[in-house]
Parts: C-alpha cells; structure tokens; sequence
C-alpha cells in the first residue's frame, strides 16, 4: 500500500543517519515514532524536567500528526516511556500528558516506567497512532468500559474502536477505588487484567480470539523465572493459533504492588463478524523454552502484526549470546522471513519498536538503530527505540516488533 512519509521541517533528529522517518501514513492508519525533546542537531532540550518535555513531546506529536493532514484528536493509541525511580506518581504524569492534548480529544494510553532513556537528561518519549479516513473523513468511534475497575481520566479511555481495529489502554491490576489486587503476586494480577480485557471486547461484541496483538509489561529480570508462570497465566485465555506478541521486563512499576500490565490490539469486521486471518511460524524461527500459543506474525485485513523478534534458537537459548549488533542483525532477519511468509517486504513496514540491553547514553543505542534502519529504504517507517537494563532470556540483548501494512488478501 501506498505510504506517506513525514518529517515536520526543523523537527528533531538523531545524531546519526538513519532511514526513519517521524511518521507515516498508510490508508487510514498513521504511524509516529517515539517522540523525544530534541533540537535539530539531536542535543537534549530541557534536560531532566520531565514536566517541561512532556510539553515539547506532545507538541512534536501534533506537528507529525499534522504533516499527515490530522490532528491529536485523531488519536487511538498513546505509548508513554518515562523516566520513573518510583519518585514520579503515574497519575500525575499521565495528567501532565492529557493537559497537553485539546478538548475533545478520546485516546487509549499506556505509561510504561523506565529506569533512563537513550540520552542523558532525556525523560519521556512518547509515540501514537491515529485514524482517519484516507478522503479526510473522521472514522466513526465508539468507547468502553469496566465500571470494576480504576476509571481513566479524560482524555483517556479504557477501550475504543475505529472502524476495524480496537485498541485496549493499558490494565492495571486495581479496583473502582484504585485499591491494588493481589498486590505483588506476578500470576494473579495477570489473570485479574486479562478478565478485565475480556470485559472491555465484550463491550464491542469482542472476545480473544480477536486479539491481533498482545503485550506485556512485567516486573522482573532476564530469566525464565519471572518470564514463564505469568506467560502461561496470560496464554490460557487464548486459543491457538494466538495473537502476535510482546513480553519485556522492568525493573519496577510506578507503583510497587503492581507487577504486570497488559494491553491489546484486537480486529473485527464493521459488521460485527470475525475478520480472517492468516499466522505464520517459519520453520527457521526461535522459540521460547515453553510452549506458548502465539505465532510470530499475523496478517488480517491488510495489516500485519509481528510479535517481538529477538536472537534466540529453537529451545530458547541466546543467538550471539550479549553481542547487540549481531543479535539485531538476526532478529531482522527474522522479520524479513516472516513478512515474506505474509507476502510483504521491509519496504512495507510502517512502524518498528526496539527495546535493547544498554545504559543511557549513544553507544548501545548506536549499536542498533543504524543496523534496523539499514534494513529499509529511504524514506523508512517511523520507529521507537528504548534502553533497558534486561530483556526476557539471558544473554538476549534486543526484541523487535513491526507492524507493516499491505493490500488485504
């Protein structure tokens, strides 16, 4: 499909060249990558004040946005990196955000607390999608809620939906009073969040197998100890074959009790029928060392979802085991493989998300960006990268996720 590149003139860039553009637009979809505070020249604005760069974050938002002819109210989708030692209230920040944004305006939102960001001083980096008519028309919208549990200040909402596509704000695991569920314990406040999820696809004649993508944020560290027991919890409430999805470790949430928040994307037709959709598992591909029902790609009505790639084998142990550069060539590769099982290339790529094992600062993030961004053509898709201190396996240095659009089947 046709795709519309933006670069806002005098917008912000990197240090280094790279193919990425800010945003992108296909069909009805846009796609803006990670939105930071910085100048022209790729130095920090406003280092270390949070408060000042969620102000200049959103607003590069809105300029990307309108170099594709919409607007913040066109929002669907919110995924909010921030800088959190556990002395930032999440409330307070996502109240920060919602300031920033115009009357009117109905979004989703997930926070996601990190310990830094790519670059010293920087504290938040925020990308988006949006939705609006390829002929300029707004897509009619409808919302919904879990009166069980927190309610969401406005501008944000627990659910909407946009023609096909239902985007789920990040679940906490907490009551109508914002009381914390089974505080601490990784499994439960899994399940408690998945019900919570099953509730808001209700509201829309949803259930899970309309998920097309699934993710999870969880307290914890590489190794299968924290990853596996709420992995299973989450998987049995899907039938196979599953969603695509993405699974990433942090070291904390905002609030301590909380171990787990999830989110989804999930597709289903105007009419209220299932949409097909075709998965894929290419023979050459890693797998986790427990059986889960997710498969690295899917495509359904024309869009296409890949779980996060990374450098593993067949049982679930490290590719190039700590060497970032080489597991981002690998975990590449893999999305080439799988996007050609779909019937699609790089070049049809609209949106890539990395998360890599690194400190703040330019070397781990200069041992990545430039390899992802070789894969694809000038102009390239918008892309969000961001440092963690671990991923899910030992020895994993870097998990890629990309969603890509093509003429449906």
């Amino acid at each position: 499909m046709q795709q519309r590149h933006i670069w806002p003139q005098g917008h912000w860039n990197w240090p280094i060249e790279v193919t990425h553009k800010h945003g992108v637009r296909c069909g009805d979809l846009i796609w803006v990558g990670g939105q930071v505070d910085l100048t022209a020249a790729g130095a920090v604005r406003n280092p270390d004040d949070l408060a000042a760069q969620t102000v200049n974050v959103v607003r590069n938002l809105e300029a990307v946005l309108a170099g594709t002819d919409c607007e913040l109210r066109d929002l669907v989708q919110l995924l909010c990196f921030y800088v959190n030692d556990g002395s930032v209230d999440e409330a307070d920040f996502l109240n920060q955000v919602g300031d920033c944004l115009p009357s009117g305006t109905r979004t989703t939102v997930n926070a996601v607390p990190v310990p830094y960001l790519a670059y010293a001083g920087m504290q938040v980096e925020i990308e988006a999608y949006a939705m609006r008519g390829a002929d300029g028309s707004p897509i009619p919208r409808t919302y919904a809620g879990n009166d069980e549990a927190s309610l969401m200040r406005p501008p944000f909402c627990q659910a909407l939906r946009s023609g096909k596509l239902i985007f789920v704000s990040a679940q906490y695991p907490t009551d109508a009073s914002g009381g914390v569920l089974a505080p601490g314990d990784l499994v439960r406040q899994s399940e408690i969040e998945m019900h919570q999820i099953g509730k808001l696809l209700a509201g829309f004649g949803a259930d899970f197998d309309d998920i097309v993508k699934h993710n999870r944020w969880y307290t914890g560290s590489a190794g299968i100890a924290d990853f596996e027991p709420a992995a299973l919890a989450c998987a049995a409430f899907y039938s196979e074959p599953g969603p695509a999805a993405t699974g990433i470790p942090l070291p904390r949430h905002a609030n301590a009790d909380v171990t787990v928040k999830l989110s989804c994307i999930a597709m289903l037709g105007e009419d209220g029928e299932r949409l097909p959709r075709r998965h894929v598992w290419p023979e050459s591909l890693w797998d986790w060392t427990v059986h889960l029902p997710y498969k690295h790609g899917l495509k359904c009505a024309g869009m296409i979802f890949l779980g996060g790639q990374v450098a593993l084998d067949k049982r679930g142990s490290a590719v190039h085991p700590n060497d970032l550069s080489a597991q981002t060539h690998q975990a590449m590769l893999h999305i080439g493989t799988i996007l050609n099982e779909l019937g699609a290339g790089y070049d049809d790529v609209c949106k890539v998300t990395a998360f890599y094992v690194g400190d703040c600062g330019a070397e781990a993030l200069n041992a990545n960006l430039p390899i992802r961004s070789s894969y694809f053509s000038d102009p390239g898709p918008a892309t969000t990268g961001v440092p963690l201190p671990a991923l899910a396996y030992e020895a994993m240095m870097v998990e890629i996720e990309v969603f890509a659009m093509v003429t449906p089947d």
